[in-house]
């Protein structure tokens, strides 16, 4: 069961929230309190819920001692204890942390690793799994960068989706993605086994990273197709060196004003991704599950072609719908890894 004085204190706390924002708040205030007010909204929504069944049920079970209610009473605890477990349950999820970047559209990054061009072809596997997903849950899905083989793999790909929760969706994607499989351009009909590493980044906004003018440069060159083809005649695509950490990010649309934008925005991302792992790494100790590590050296999960399976390894995860997965339904994987996280959090947090 809940702490009960913990929900009270929560309830406090927002009673003292809507008091302070009908008049008693400093103008500087308002904005802060408006935030706390509204997350903490809909878990007070659940603590009344929550309360009233506890009151309901206490009133049945007094009923109890009445043999003219008694059945009645009975009946009415069954449904009532059913209904307080399923309560309990949103409620305890309720009342985990939130991340703040969970709302928000992501920027995600696919390389090829090992194995060369079917690596490459992999890559574009992924790409395309991450697109039909965008397409499926009514997302916008961006191609900011797009590096391709002849062979129609890709050597680098980075897009930006927006729409409901992205990043909370899209979060453990995170890390190396195996696959084994006879390649097209291989004869003998062995199987190979490569690899392709993905990065799912929040956006941030410029609240969250400060980029001083004299931390970066900013280059511009001619923009490129595959195989070196150029795809415009002028100097317009950007690419944008934060000196401090090396990190380069480039654009390459036919506006050099919005490539700035979008490289600069790419690059805010992966500042702001950085600092996100920084915090993550101080809790490291303390919570060492691979569900929620973004380790994009971390070998994540295999699709195997002959078997038609997928494994999440983090998880232990075993689908074998692997055509469907590709295709971009992945709402039973990462409805599980979510799952999985919220359970280990809840552990943690004593819920």
């Amino acid at each position: 069961m809940v702490p009960l004085d913990t929900l009270d204190q929560i309830r406090q706390r927002f009673q003292y929230l809507e008091a302070k924002m009908s008049g008693g708040a400093a103008p500087d205030q308002i904005a802060t309190l408006a935030k706390e007010y509204s997350d903490l909204k809909p878990v007070v929504a659940e603590i009344e819920g929550y309360r009233a069944m506890l009151t309901h049920r206490d009133e049945a079970e007094a009923m109890l001692s009445d043999p003219e209610l008694r059945g009645l009473a009975e009946d009415e605890l069954q449904s009532l204890k059913e209904a307080i477990v399923k309560a309990e349950s949103k409620l305890r999820l309720a009342l985990l942390p939130k991340d703040a970047a969970d709302a928000r559209p992501a920027i995600v990054e696919i390389r090829p690793g090992t194995g060369g061009d079917e690596a490459a072809l992999f890559a574009g596997d992924l790409l395309r799994m991450y697109q039909r997903y965008a397409e499926a849950r009514g997302w916008k899905f961006s191609v900011i960068e797009l590096s391709e083989t002849e062979l129609g793999g890709v050597k680098e790909a980075v897009v930006n989706i927006a729409g409901d929760n992205v990043f909370a969706r899209l979060k453990f994607e995170s890390g190396v993605h195996r696959v084994q499989r006879v390649p097209e351009t291989e004869s003998g009909g062995r199987i190979h086994t490569s690899a392709a590493t993905v990065a799912v980044l929040p956006e941030a906004e410029e609240v969250d990273i400060d980029i001083p003018a004299t931390d970066i440069r900013i280059d511009t060159m001619r923009a490129s197709g595959a195989g070196g083809q150029h795809v415009n005649t002028t100097d317009s695509a950007v690419r944008i060196t934060h000196l401090p950490t090396g990190i380069m990010v480039t654009s390459s649309e036919k506006s050099q004003h919005q490539n700035r934008a979008i490289a600069m925005a790419h690059l805010r991302a992966k500042l702001f991704d950085m600092k996100r792992q920084a915090a993550d790494d101080e809790r490291a100790a303390a919570r060492k599950s691979q569900v929620g590590s973004g380790d994009r050296s971390e070998r994540i999960r295999t699709y195997n072609f002959p078997q038609g399976r997928m494994t999440d390894h983090r998880i232990g995860l075993t689908l074998y719908r692997l055509n469907e997965i590709l295709g971009g339904d992945l709402d039973e994987v990462i409805d599980s890894l979510t799952e999985a996280d919220q359970a280990e959090r809840l552990a943690e947090a004593g819920l």
